[in-house]
């Protein structure tokens, strides 16, 4: 019992990082329709600007780790934010008026693109980095196995959930969020009440891209290490938690990174480490054949 205590904490860990990630994908395709397959590159560049930043300070003599944080995450989602808007303006805004493969197709490229500029830049050798934040609680002990939940969970747990709040704040109670909804329901329209639908759509992208950041962030934090190929990884797994979730809905992309994060580590726990991907995955086809929507998704309504 305190095993599976303690695997929960870790899956529940996990699974925050996953619906940030998942949050931006079901936003792009909410309001346009498409995937952003180069999200979970932007996700790989926000870690390593993460990486950046921390060093950078560290060589500055700032030692408060508060300071330094809220520094480094300050940074990271800035310049996350201008890779957004850059994949926005360059691999879809051109295209937007094309057959739907076309938009695909070029965030692929994007997403490549993204990868070997990391690989070149920083190296092809994974990055790691000394934990910052150690220590934690001791929940409880039984059975030789002592469950404990560590600050770095809580800080991730926390923050996400900051985040998160702020966000749906944002997306319900202001104006920019009022044209994100208009763009959502009927592009065109919202376009020919005045609202500046490419604004909208470029200020989705970079409000993705800063989220995918804070994920990136937190990731360095927990894994302490880093390289140019986690973008495709996590970004697969973001990709899938959103489908499992409903694609288009905010909190299914949330559940979707949650239920994500539990299978992957349960799965991890019980049974052969190697499958655990293939559990992942599994499920999601189960899932979709009895609910093709996903959990929280919704059916579109074609407009004629």
């Amino acid at each position: 019992m305190a095993y599976a205590l303690q695997q929960l904490i870790n899956g529940l860990t996990l699974g925050m990082i996953y619906g940030l990630i998942a949050v931006g994908y079901t936003m792009v395709y909410g309001i346009i329709g498409m995937i952003n397959f180069a999200h979970g590159d932007i996700f790989m560049i926000g870690a390593f600007l993460s990486l950046i930043a921390l060093l950078g300070l560290s060589a500055l003599g700032i030692s408060s780790v508060p300071l330094a944080l809220a520094l480094t995450l300050i940074f990271a989602a800035g310049i996350a934010a201008i890779y957004g808007w850059s994949v926005e303006r360059i691999a879809y805004r051109p295209l937007r008026g094309s057959f739907r493969l076309a938009p695909l197709i070029s965030a692929i490229g994007m997403s490549i693109t993204l990868q070997n500029f990391a690989q070149v830049s920083q190296g092809a050798r994974v990055k790691p980095m000394e934990p910052l934040i150690s220590g934690g609680l001791l929940l409880t002990e039984g059975d030789g196995f002592a469950v404990q939940l560590s600050w770095m969970q809580i800080a991730i747990v926390v923050t996400t959930l900051i985040v998160l709040a702020i966000f749906t704040w944002l997306v319900t109670k202001t104006p920019l969020g009022r044209s994100m909804r208009a763009c959502e329901q009927d592009l065109k329209m919202a376009g020919l009440l005045g609202i500046d639908t490419d604004k909208t759509i470029s200020l989705t992208f970079v409000i993705g891209a800063a989220l995918a950041a804070v994920a990136g962030l937190m990731f360095l934090l927990y894994y302490g290490v880093i390289d140019f190929y986690i973008g495709f990884i996590a970004g697969v797994k973001a990709f899938t938690a959103a489908v499992l979730g409903g694609i288009g809905s905010l909190p299914g992309a949330v559940l979707g990174g949650l239920l994500i994060g539990l299978i992957e580590v349960f799965w991890s726990a019980y049974f052969s480490v190697e499958y655990k991907d293939v559990a992942a995955f599994s499920i999601l086809i189960v899932a979709l054949i009895f609910m093709p929507t996903g959990l929280l998704g919704r059916t579109e309504v074609e407009k004629v």
